[in-house]
């Protein structure tokens, strides 16, 4: 047996529909905690203000206009040879305020006419159904995930969007990142993948984090149970945000702290890829006394709704050393983090490390048995517009070649079985942690800076040419 990239390899691109589309109230939207998250820089946080504020900018009620440029911005992606395009369909343009018993047609109509626009150039759709927009009307009178009703609100919406699109969309996924949470003490990401939205260091945080995950897990298998009976054709994977954790030194208990890290950090991948809680998180939580709400039923739905890949994001790896104060290796995100010394880091100060994405592919490979979709990976930079309009970013270009190669290892050296890669922010758009258009992954620029001006013009870098040729050679010529 040879091991290579298949033919039918999903070469493309991803966004999520809050970061591009903009046209925040147009035709019955209504907002989502992404519409009331201010914009923030580099070691500045983005603020969630209650209700949108006169005062403030908030810059995905903009983004990049993709709501009215979507039709050429599709043929840019073709015209680089896309065989797939990752976004996500807004809750709210469906549900404007989420516990709506009817949908908006006018949302449903205009992903009909994505979709057909994708189809028109041979692309496949790759849709996220929860990418960090849930309505804001349900984090106001619901506390967001917390409630268990929000289950109910959430099957709504997949079941409406999986009917009408079952001849459309064959990949789906249902939420974006969902283990981020872990870092429960980062309100940013709590509001996000949650809507809870809590006060910095919410003695409460780290129960309410895994009752809404939980919550957020029975709803996910719940969709991928339903999808499968509307339309038994549909693929539906589960998104993780994988940054392998390593040990600081050879040291045992950093080790040790790793192997926790890790665990405290994946155990969701377990939940959705086996259907069950791992032994490791049960004694966890019957030791902290943080059992959530789980019932027998939810037990059952859990195993009955397993997804049919993983799809996940890489940018880079982390590094953990044990802490003296924590007897017990409990683990809160950044707080073991320690600097890598073998690593260099980019302008917004994120490691680099392309051997890390081939020793995620082979964890997860060797955990979950499934087939694994890279379907986030890119570098955040500053890019210059010459006097002539190009972007000459051959940082770009070195960062995806360099990974790329990683994951041609994992498939030719390793055996893992991988179905697509499609980089992150494949259009420059607004970056979901600070809000900066300034932090640019995309190989098409856009012209707008980070207080929303700009003709919102679209030029190619030379990034757009040199991933035109790796689809077209199927990954053979990186050159």
């Amino acid at each position: 047996m040879t091991y290579s990239i298949p033919k039918d390899f999903l070469w493309g691109g991803a966004v999520a529909a809050h970061q591009l589309e903009g046209a925040w109230q147009a035709d019955g939207k209504g907002p989502s905690i992404a519409d009331v998250m201010t914009a923030g820089a580099n070691g500045i946080p983005r603020q969630i203000t209650d209700g949108v504020k006169a005062d403030k900018f908030y810059p995905n009620h903009e983004a990049i206009d993709f709501y009215h440029h979507y039709k050429d911005d599709i043929k840019l992606f073709s015209e680089m040879g896309f065989k797939s395009f990752r976004t996500s369909i807004a809750w709210t343009r469906i549900f404007p305020q989420g516990d709506e018993e009817q949908p908006n047609e006018a949302g449903l109509r205009f992903y009909d006419e994505l979709f057909a626009e994708c189809h028109k150039y041979g692309i496949e759709p790759i849709i996220t159904l929860a990418h960090f927009e849930i309505p804001y009307h349900l984090v106001k009178k619901y506390g967001g995930w917390r409630d268990r009703r929000v289950i109910d609100f959430f099957i709504r919406f997949a079941t409406t969007v999986f009917k009408r699109y079952k001849n459309q969309v064959k990949y789906w996924m249902t939420f974006n990142e969902i283990n981020n949470q872990t870092n429960y003490k980062e309100q940013f990401l709590m509001a996000t993948d949650s809507g809870l939205v809590l006060e910095p260091d919410d003695p409460e945080s780290e129960a309410l984090m895994y009752q809404a995950a939980h919550y957020e897990l029975v709803a996910s298998a719940l969709a991928v149970k339903i999808g499968h009976e509307i339309n038994p054709e549909f693929k539906i994977g589960c998104m993780l945000n994988v940054s392998p954790l390593y040990p600081a030194t050879c040291k045992p208990a950093d080790a040790f702290q790793a192997l926790k890290a890790m665990q405290r950090r994946y155990w969701f991948g377990d939940v959705h890829a086996l259907g069950r809680y791992p032994r490791h998180m049960e004694a966890f939580f019957k030791a902290n006394g943080l059992r959530p709400d789980i019932t027998a039923e939810d037990r059952v739905v859990l195993k009955e709704g397993i997804v049919d890949y993983i799809g996940f994001s890489y940018y880079n790896s982390s590094t953990v050393a044990a802490q003296e104060n924590n007897p017990e290796f409990h683990f809160v995100g950044s707080e073991a983090a320690q600097e890598n010394p073998y690593l260099t880091t980019s302008d917004w100060g994120w490691p680099i490390d392309p051997l890390g994405l081939r020793y995620s592919l082979n964890w997860l490979a060797d955990h979950y048995h499934k087939p694994l979709m890279i379907v986030e990976n890119g570098l955040g930079a500053k890019d210059e517009v010459t006097a002539e309009g190009k972007i000459h970013d051959d940082y770009r270009i070195s960062y995806l070649k360099a990974h790329i190669q990683a994951m041609k290892d994992a498939i030719e050296k390793d055996g893992v079985s991988v179905i697509g890669y499609t980089p992150w922010g494949c259009i420059d758009l607004v970056s979901a942690g600070t809000g900066q258009m300034s932090k640019r992954y995309g190989f098409i620029y856009v012209d707008r800076d980070d207080k929303g001006n700009g003709s919102d013009k679209r030029l190619k870098k030379d990034s757009f040419y040199w991933y035109q040729k790796v689809i077209k050679t199927n990954g053979s010529d990186l050159g």
